[in-house]
């Protein structure tokens, strides 16, 4: 099995007590490896540490924590670097999604003017933790979970060395909820799914050796006036339906704009408010747990669930232990996915070996799926060398060109307004004069 050195960034977060869930539950698959959480905050860092100890001692396993607010020195030596931290915390992506709001546009943590500068600051703290990187642990692979991941994988690629794989489970997770939605058994499922991450559509459904979209289409006419579902599933199975593919989630925001616009200003908290109160709960559940002789997380207490950034671990597994699995992943094209360059960073599928990720020939999306994706994808590119080594009015020109946005003088005035309330969190070079 292998032994490495793990360094988590983002080990403080609310995240990380499910994330270490995440990895003790493989924890023979890493015997004799340690992990190194890296934050901000030391309490928070010497909670998580706590309660990982107290697991590993329950089960009984060969792992090491350490914890630090030092990165650079958390970094030295380490072979995997997972990446999962949120510049500004909860109370910067509450001013993503409510800014935009207010101006009439769909204010989201991965899309539109919200995502936009969440990438703006997550990628400003990716720099310095690359230069870390290159200086104390020279071919460390980043397993990147910081949203949009899509974006910052793209602005690794493009600008380092450093071998770079973003990982969600949402090629994963929206198959099987539609199966559910229409009485399926999941795990019968053959499902894979190529575009971009959170802009996904399937290209291989089946179902029991069959087309999944017929069954899909049954449950969309039988449950149209259902009182169960609701209105994001039933948009969601409408999508699938018509389109005669699985989407992300996330589509509904471009499909179904207006809709999901007034539903979101019409609702008095937005996403990140909700998580922001209950997050007290969240930290007195775990200082609770870090007491117990064996700790066990609480799904309904906890952020995320109780087995955080799974995929992560698995594809750590696959290419430290050399596995050779199949499975979801977001890299540079290289010849994956028809139709789109080699260098943009797509949602593909990967064999993950020791050898690294290698992209699978998949199948290309057909034309009355690609224009919004590829529409996308340009604004990914433009987004990354924004956030890289631009300046304000190369902001201004990313967010003029995404979907969400489509004007010049609204995007000057969400760009102005939002990187005044991010001031804090971002480079001199990309604040409005």
């Amino acid at each position: 099995m292998a032994r490495i050195r793990i360094a988590y960034i983002g080990g403080g977060s609310t995240r990380a007590a499910g994330t270490m869930a995440s990895l003790i539950h493989q924890g023979e698959n890493f015997r004799g490896s340690e992990v190194v959480l890296i934050d901000l905050d030391p309490e928070r860092l010497a909670l998580v540490r706590t309660i990982s100890e107290r697991m590993i001692a329950a089960r009984g396993l060969e792992l090491t924590v350490r914890a630090t607010t030092d990165r650079r020195s958390g970094l030295e030596g380490c072979d995997a670097v997972l990446s999962s931290y949120r510049p500004g915390g909860f109370e910067a992506r509450a001013l993503d999604e409510r800014i935009p709001l207010a101006h009439g546009v769909i204010g989201q943590e991965t899309h539109g003017p919200g995502g936009f500068f969440m990438a703006l600051r997550s990628i400003h703290v990716l720099r310095g933790i690359l230069e870390d990187i290159a200086a104390v642990c020279p071919g460390a692979m980043l397993f990147n979970y910081t949203n949009p991941v899509n974006v910052v994988a793209q602005a690794v690629s493009d600008h380092t060395d450093v071998p770079v794989v973003s990982l969600c489970e949402g090629p994963i997770v929206y198959p099987r909820y539609l199966a559910g939605l229409a009485g399926l058994d999941a795990e019968e499922l053959d499902v894979s799914s190529v575009g971009l991450n959170h802009a996904s559509w399937s290209v291989r459904h089946r179902y029991r050796g069959e087309d999944l979209i017929p069954h899909l289409q049954a449950a969309c006419e039988e449950l149209r006036d259902s009182p169960r579902l609701r209105r994001s599933d039933r948009r969601l199975l409408r999508l699938a339906s018509l389109m005669g593919a699985i989407p992300s989630g996330y589509f509904e925001y471009y499909y179904y704009e207006r809709e999901v616009l007034a539903e979101l200003q019409a609702k008095p908290t937005t996403r990140a408010e909700d998580i922001l109160a209950r997050v007290p709960d969240y930290w007195a559940h775990y200082l609770e747990q870090s007491r117990a002789d064996s700790p066990t997380l609480d799904p309904r207490r906890s952020r995320g669930g109780i087995h955080e950034l799974e995929l992560a671990i698995d594809c750590m597994d696959a290419v430290y232990n050399d596995r050779g699995e199949v499975m979801p992943v977001n890299v540079p094209n290289r010849g994956s996915v028809p139709g789109f360059p080699d260098d943009l960073v797509v949602e593909t599928e990967a064999l993950c070996d020791a050898r690294g990720i290698h992209v699978q020939k998949m199948p290309g999306l057909p034309t009355h799926l690609r224009g919004l994706v590829e529409a996308l994808a340009e604004f990914q590119r433009l987004a990354s060398e924004a956030a890289w080594s631009g300046c304000a009015r190369d902001g201004v020109r990313a967010l003029a060109a995404h979907p969400l946005v489509r004007s010049v003088e609204l995007a000057e005035r969400l760009y102005g307004e939002l990187a005044r309330a991010h001031r804090a969190h971002l480079p001199d070079r990309l604040l409005p004069a």
